[in-house]
């Protein structure tokens, strides 16, 4: 409760005086005619409020002048017959002194209860275009701002500016406290032990689905709720397809087999990807390129530190990764007369394509701006303690007539959740193992 009431707190002082915000949590999802997905909450509301139920809304009241903030939560009513089928509900009074509201109304009372509240206020923060309860939100919105327009004859004036809430909660998600990083640090660890699981149970003729299934065993009996994102288990040429999903070719000796998954544990992500061999031991060709990976994710940690950019990291891993390709001759040395040219000429995209991280939090593509001129003066913004960025740097090469077959269809990405911390960082996912000698030590074990 402290926690979340913390956040409230700090999230007031940045309102104008006198404004409100409202945030809604997310709406269930129908699965079928009979079924809906499993419930998650909205990150942004479960960042503020810790409630995980749904048809929440949190409604925020800045002071005027020396008049205390308010808290309010709009939540289901208790219900008996409900709870028969559907599990507990909190209901407005147990909600209120669980998660330290200062009021707490029926969800149905919303409308009533919002005309009321924005009467005479003069700046009106909600979130902005990013997903559906957002869009059902403005609904809600205009017809309150229209409801209190209505009473003008009596002199009761309607918000007339609108601010986007969600930026101010993102720049506050992106430094994690304590607790946070104490949460991601057992996400991650679960997830790692869950890769290593299922490197030891891998062997060749196995189906994709076989190795996420021990994946999802790990994930569940350490106590993690759900993968954070749909699992990749890639084996072959598979692995050169960067968000391949279906999961279901069987692996063939020789093959290498990429794993991008991660577990969410209360509300966080985790986003570990490894790259092994199904027989366990890398063949030569294999062994050369995640080596030039694996050093190329080692340059980017090295670049990581409070006050180094962010484009930093992605910059010190493509320098690994195109001199590798260089000396590989995946790409003609001929055509570049140094480093830097072959990295201005783009043509190393063709094998690696994508950044090298992320941020990472509530969501594992996590919320917060990667440039900021505004306060930076410069593209990128410089990293500081508390953020979590996944360091994920790969290679994929697909058959064309000017690439060495014995690199064809050879898929590799090593990522890993790393924590920024005072003096540089620290790699929350260390038990995934990852060097040659561990994954074929591992994978030689009963």
């Amino acid at each position: 409760m402290n926690t979340h009431a913390l956040r409230r707190k700090r999230l007031l002082a940045l309102m104008e005086p006198g404004s409100v915000a409202v945030l809604a949590t997310a709406p269930e999802v129908p699965r079928n005619s009979d079924s809906d997905y499993p419930y998650r909450h909205d990150s942004h509301f479960y960042y503020l409020t810790g409630f995980t139920e749904p048809e929440a809304v949190l409604v925020l009241v800045a002071p005027r002048h020396d008049e205390a903030p308010q808290a309010l939560l709009f939540c289901r009513e208790k219900n008996a017959e409900r709870e028969i089928w559907e599990g507990y509900r909190h209901g407005p009074d147990a909600a209120r002194e669980a998660f330290g509201f200062d009021a707490a109304f029926p969800v149905a009372a919303l409308d009533a209860e919002m005309a009321r509240l924005l009467a005479n206020v003069p700046t009106l923060y909600a979130p902005q275009g990013r997903a559906a309860q957002h869009a059902q939100l403005e609904t809600q919105i205009k017809r309150w701002v229209d409801a209190v327009r209505g009473q003008s004859r009596s002199g009761v004036t309607a918000p007339e500016t609108h601010h986007n809430l969600l930026p101010l909660i993102d720049e506050m998600r992106l430094i994690k406290d304590e607790s946070e990083q104490a949460t991601m640090l057992r996400a991650a660890t679960i997830s790692g032990q869950a890769h290593a699981r299922a490197m030891r149970a891998s062997r060749p003729g196995m189906h994709e689905y076989e190795i996420e299934a021990e994946l999802l065993y790990e994930f569940r009996r350490n106590g993690a709720q759900a993968p954070a994102y749909n699992s990749i288990v890639a084996s072959g040429a598979n692995a050169c397809v960067l968000h391949y999903n279906a999961n279901n070719a069987q692996t063939r000796d020789g093959d290498l087999v990429l794993i991008d998954a991660g577990c969410e544990l209360d509300g966080y992500a985790s986003d570990i990807t490894r790259t092994y061999p199904v027989n366990g031991r890398f063949s030569a060709p294999q062994r050369a390129l995640y080596e030039l990976v694996l050093a190329a994710q080692d340059a980017a940690l090295q670049a990581i530190r409070p006050g180094q950019p962010y484009q930093s990291v992605h910059d010190a891993a493509v320098r690994v990764l195109v001199q590798g390709m260089l000396d590989l001759g995946l790409l003609d040395k001929s055509g570049y007369p140094t480093l830097d040219a072959a990295i201005a000429g783009k043509d190393y995209t063709r094998f690696y394509m994508h950044g090298t991280g992320h941020w990472l939090g509530m969501d594992v593509h996590d919320v917060g701006l990667y440039r900021d001129v505004r306060t930076t003066g410069t593209p990128s913004r410089p990293l500081h303690a508390g953020m979590v960025l996944t360091v994920e740097p790969g290679i994929y090469v697909r058959p064309a007539p000017d690439v060495p077959e014995q690199y064809w269809n050879i898929g590799i990405r090593i990522e890993d959740d790393v924590l920024v911390t005072n003096d540089g960082y620290t790699i929350l996912s260390a038990a995934a193992p990852k060097t040659v000698d561990e994954i074929e030590q591992l994978m030689q074990q009963p």
